[in-house]
This record gives structure tokens, C-alpha cells and sequence, in this order.
């Protein structure tokens, strides 16, 4: 039966100066009509309509209707629904209740619904970028001094992303051949790599060993109190990355990053020049504080030049604006990603610097948006994110001072929505203040005997990890260049390390 279906009157249509916005009465009504005839309808396009995409409000309110019992498991036609409509704005002028029935019996075929679904989405779309292209020139046309003309573009693009990325988050269930599929792919990559590794190398050879290398979609934490080096180590894995970036021909046939990675890295501590002399003091190995101080001989300052030209290809990209919201580090990274360079690893120096949407009602919800917001990132770009974080004082009151899990400061979120959590522990540091008086001479050479031990190297303890082992491994560290590096084991002595 295909009775004609009144078209309900919009207030577009009835405004004879305002152009009519995007939309189909008649996509809508076929669609509402298939899911009344056949509440199976809305399992198949569940994922991709929802009640804001139809333009009509009364197609609105029923669609609201209808899903909400469906979810129920209530039986959901044209009979079932007519004691419950009664209130809906504007469905009286359609004929109340009997308007329903007609729309369940005007309805073609209900194997047309998703292509329906999909029209109704798409219009949907471009009437929210019209409304978005209004609220922009609406924020720019109004003179506001506290916000400035880059606030808004960054607050505009985040809008459209979140536009664009509408209706693309939700895969459903993939057959398990296809997830074969792909699980099959990343053990090739894994196989064929360098270093037989899944993810990106971080240029510390026990760390790639127990992590596989930095992978895709995962936000990794790494912890630690301060003076331990947390971001030295940050810095010496975005520095390795960056130097061993190449492009060329994937696997996949497309052209992009083939070995090592463009870096984002954003340090909100420390200004971008003091990161960057971080770097040429490893990378020319001399002391950083002689740098500082321009205590340098004529050939130390000419090795510190060369190795500026060596890095001046690295793909390492620095943001050190101050307590950026999540919002923004997301729509920066977004924007890095989409150069011709691209975007394969993101470090954030440190998570605790960062702020929420100001929405959040305490400190505890504030973090734990800004770790959810990070763990986005990381999905929704398809790099792994490095966040920094802050360990509580309780470290301090303990004997051994090796961290935990629970010593991660608002730790509940940050260890829920971290793949990765891993702390940087410098034994020495804390024994260099337990040094006792000269007069004690047992007591010192028991120290000595201590301090050399722990001399030149450092454990990263890995607390938790998703998809691998926890433990401990031993890196070495070069104080006088905040230089973490692969430790040459005792069985090593005297012979190639092969690192």
C-alpha cells in the first residue's frame, strides 16, 4: 500500500526569506515507516542515525520514541505507540495518531532503510556545517579580548573534527576472519621490522624487548618523582625516533613514515629552547650546564654547531604553550597529523600541567577527562601517546623508594585508561643523600662500595602493560648529558654489546 503521506509543514518551508535548509521529509517518513513495520529496521541503522538527525521535530520525537521501546524489547508499531504520542508538538496538525499508521503503511521496502538511514545522516551533516559556519563568523564578528582570533580557529576546527568524525567511531562487531585479518598483518610487520618490532623503536634495546616497541592507539604513562629524569628519558626516545625517521613506500603501497617517526612533543614545563639544548647536549655530548653557561672551548662550541646542522631534518615538533586545555592538544595534533609529514608519536611533558574542559567538578574528575581525552587521542590518530605524570610524596616515606601504581597522583584514572605504565627509579640519586659523616669510615666505604653500583644507571619499572609482561629493566644514565641508554650487561664486558 503506498498512501500518500502528508508532508509535514517545516518552518523553513513556510518561511518565504529564509532558504530551506538541507533535508527530506519524505527520506525520514520512509524510514520511520520501515521501523514501524519491521522493528529489525533499527538494529541495521542504530550505529548511524540518531534523533537529532531528522530535521522534522515531530519524525524526531517518534524516532526518540520508538528506539527507546525497541531498547526495551517492547513490540513497537503504529497501534503500540498511538496512547504515548498525544504530547508530541505538532503531530495533532498531521492527523495524531492516524498519522502514524499511514506511515507505517506507506513504508516501500524496509531493505531501503539504511540507504534512507544514510541520506537523513548526511543532510543532517551539512545542516550542522551551515550552523557551524554561522557560530564561527558569529564568534569572529563579536570583539571579545579574552578570547583571541587563534582561540577560535583551534575552537573551530575541534567542532569540525568532531563534525567529521560523527557516525565513524562506532564499528560494531567485525567477523573474527577480519580481526584474523589484521592481528595476521601486524605479526607480519612485527616479523619483517628491524628488531623484530610490532611498534616503533624507541632506541633502548631492553625497553623495545619488553614493550615490542611503541604501538599504535596506545597512551603509555611514564611516572616518576622529580630529579628521577622522567623527561630526559621523554626527550632521549623522541630524539631516537626523530633521528631514524624515514619515508618511503609501505607495505600497503602508500608513501609514509617506513622507519622511526615524526615526533609531536608537548612541553608545557620547559620552553622549546630548553628542550631543544637538552638535545644537542646529548646529542654533542657536553655537559648541559656548561651550555647554559657559555663555558664551552672553541672546539666544544664547534661540535655543538655541527650537531645543530646534523639535527636540523629531524622531524621533532615542539608546542611549549603553557596549561593548555585537553581540547587543544587534541586539535593541535590533529593538525599536525594532517601536514604532508604526518604524526606518529605524541609526547605530553607532563599530564598534571594540562587542564579539562572546566566542566569537571574536582581535580580527581579533571584528570581522569584529561586521560580519557589522551587515550582518544591515541585511537582517533592512531599513534601512541607518551604522558608524563607525577608520583604522590608517599614514595618518600618509604624505605624502598621504587614506585607503584598507587603512587601515581589521582592514580585511580591514570592507571584505568593507561596501556602502559611505566616509572623511572634512580637508586643512586636517593643514595647520594644518605652519605654518612667522614668519621665513620665502616660506614663510608660500605657507601662507596653502594654509590658504585649504582653509579651511571637507572631501572624503568614497568608497573602495568595490556598486552605484555610487567618488570624491570636497567638502562644507563649519563647525568652530565641527561642521556638514558642501553646498559652494557656484566656478560658484555670487554665484547661488541650489539646494541
Amino acid at each position: 500500500m503506498n498512501e500518500h503521506v502528508p508532508v509535514p509543514a517545516t518552518a523553513a518551508a513556510q518561511s518565504g526569506d529564509t532558504p530551506a535548509l538541507p533535508h527530506n521529509v519524505e527520506a525520514e517518513q520512509q524510514l520511520l515507516g520501515a521501523i514501524l513495520s519491521s522493528n529489525d529496521v533499527l538494529d541495521r541503522v542504530d550505529d548511524l542515525i540518531k534523533p537529532d538527525h531528522f530535521h522534522d521535530p515531530v519524525h524526531r520525537a517518534i524516532f526518540s520514541m520508538a528506539q527507546a521501546r525497541i531498547a526495551k524489547g517492547l513490540a513497537t508499531d503504529a497501534t503500540t505507540l498511538k496512547n504515548f504520542v498525544a504530547d508530541i508538538p505538532g503531530l495533532k496538525d498531521l492527523g495524531g495518531a492516524e498519522y502514524l499508521l499511514r506511515l507505517q503503511l506507506s513504508a516501500i521496502a524496509t531493505s531501503a532503510a539504511r540507504d534512507y538511514a544514510q541520506l537523513i545522516h548526511d543532510l543532517a551533516v551539512r545542516r550542522e556545517l551551515i550552523a557551524l559556519g554561522q557560530r564561527v563568523t558569529d564568534r569572529a564578528r563579536a570583539m571579545r579580548d579574552d578570547v583571541t582570533p587563534d582561540d577560535q580557529i583551534v575552537e573551530a576546527e575541534t567542532e569540525l573534527f568532531n563534525l567529521a568524525s560523527a557516525g565513524t567511531t562506532n564499528r560494531g562487531f567485525v567477523s573474527f576472519l577480519s580481526a584474523l585479518y589484521d592481528a595476521v598483518n601486524m605479526a607480519n610487520a612485527a616479523y619483517n621490522r628491524g628488531g623484530k618490532l610490532a611498534g616503533i623503536s624507541t632506541g633502548l634495546t631492553d625497553m623495545d624487548r619488553m614493550l615490542g616497541g611503541l604501538h599504535k592507539s596506545d597512551l603509555l604513562i611514564l611516572a616518576g618523582r622529580p630529579s628521577m629524569g622522567k623527561t630526559s628519558l621523554a626527550t632521549n626516545i623522541a630524539f631516537n625516533i626523530a633521528k631514524a625517521w624515514k619515508r618511503g613506500l609501505k607495505e600497503d603501497g602508500t608513501e609514509g613514515t617506513v622507519d622511526g617517526g615524526v615526533v609531536g612533543f608537548f612541553s608545557l614545563e620547559m620552553s622549546a629552547a630548553q628542550l631543544a639544548q637538552r638535545i644537542l647536549s646529548e646529542a654533542a655530548e657536553i655537559p648541559s650546564e656548561l651550555i647554559r653557561k657559555g663555558d664551552l672551548t672553541e672546539a666544544e662550541f664547534e661540535r655543538y654547531l655541527h650537531a645543530a646542522r646534523d639535527l636540523e631534518r629531524c622531524p621533532l615538533y615542539i608546542d611549549d604553550t603553557p596549561a593548555l586545555p585537553i581540547g587543544q592538544v587534541a586539535a593541535r595534533a590533529r593538525r599536525l597529523k594532517r601536514t604532508p609529514a604526518g604524526l606518529d608519536l605524541l609526547i605530553v611533558d607532563y599530564l598534571q600541567l594540562l587542564r579539562g574542559s572546566g566542566r569537571s567538578e574536582n581535580r580527581v574528575n579533571e584528570i581522569s577527562e584529561i586521560t580519557q581525552g589522551l587515550k582518544a587521542i591515541a585511537k582517533e590518530l592512531n599513534i601512541p601517546v607518551i604522558a608524563l605524570s607525577q608520583l604522590s610524596r608517599q614514595v618518600e616515606s618509604r624505605e624502598d623508594k621504587r614506585p607503584q601504581l598507587s603512587d601515581l597522583r589521582e592514580s585511580g584514572s591514570i592507571e584505568q585508561d593507561a596501556d602502559v605504565v611505566m616509572f623511572v627509579y634512580r637508586g643512586e640519586y636517593y643514595k647520594e643523600r644518605e652519605k654518612p659523616g667522614e668519621e665513620n669510615l665502616e660506614a663510608m666505604t660500605r657507601w662507596q662500595q653502594e654509590m658504585e653500583l649504582l653509579h651511571g644507571k637507572a631501572e624503568v619499572i614497568i608497573g602495568k602493560q595490556r598486552h605484555g609482561p610487567i618488570g624491570t629493566l636497567e638502562l644507563s644514565f649519563e647525568g652530565r648529558f641527561t642521556r638514558f641508554g642501553n646498559l652494557v650487561k656484566p656478560w658484555q664486558q670487554g665484547s661488541d654489546p650489539g646494541y
